[in-house]
């Protein structure tokens, strides 16, 4: 199993602005084969080092994730809008 960790740092991190993004990121459900598990949560804590928004992502293989990398929903629909909304991100990829 691989899981795929993405944090975001929203250039304007209003309150709709930060539920739009994570309903965007919760629409890849049931659009993309290769997702096991899928969880969009909002920081609670909203400090100065903290991130707006963490996708957790599960994947049965390596393989798996590149092909949800080049999906055309995830290529064409999620990453234009993320990059469009994000001012940082972070990732980590592991395998469990």
């Amino acid at each position: 199993m691989i899981t795929h960790i993405v944090l975001f740092k929203l250039t304007d991190p209003t309150t709709e602005n930060i539920a739009a993004t994570r309903n965007k990121l919760l629409s890849m459900d049931g659009k993309i084969d290769q997702l096991r598990h899928l969880e969009v949560g909002v920081d609670v804590i909203r400090s100065e080092r903290s991130y707006d928004i963490a996708l957790t992502t599960r994947f049965d293989s390596l393989e798996e994730l590149q092909a949800y990398q080049i999906h055309p929903y995830h290529a064409g629909e999620i990453v234009p809008h993320m990059k469009g909304v994000s001012s940082s991100t972070v990732v980590v990829d592991y395998e469990s």
